[in-house]
């Protein structure tokens, strides 16, 4: 069995491959699980404003939280996303009301606070923050 350096390393060899053009395509690894409500709790939003803000139906945000149902491979990989980088997904759902948002037509970089904070081995608390260019 690899140890978690030696996975890391032939995946990071797998992109060199692809980026060389060596090797064509690779697997992208999905999370089985997601935590769905810490990631609406995370950013701050009920139910309802989640759903209307990804284009989740609110039943299907019911159904996750309430353990009923799991969501599918594609949901997971959008679920992903909006945890690492919310406004990115913002900016690709809907550029302009974004836009609109944080009141300016002209491209601007704009920074969502997430609190998601984690501390450091020595000690210090860091807080992630996102950007995204609009």
């Amino acid at each position: 069995m690899k140890t978690q350096f030696e996975q890391m390393m032939d995946g990071l060899n797998d992109v060199e491959a692809f980026l060389a053009g060596e090797q064509e395509g690779f697997k992208v690894h999905v999370p089985q699980e997601v935590d769905v409500k810490a990631i609406r709790n995370r950013l701050g939003m009920t139910q309802a404003r989640f759903s209307n803000t990804f284009g989740f139906s609110l039943d299907a945000i019911k159904h996750w939280e309430g353990g009923r149902r799991t969501p599918e491979a594609p949901a997971r990989t959008l679920l992903t996303v909006i945890d690492k980088n919310p406004a990115a997904v913002l900016t690709a759902l809907n550029p302009a009301v974004f836009a609109a948002a944080v009141g300016s037509s002209k491209p601007t970089t704009v920074h969502v606070r997430v609190a998601r904070k984690r501390q450091t081995s020595s000690g210090v608390t860091k807080r992630k923050t996102h950007s995204a260019r609009l």
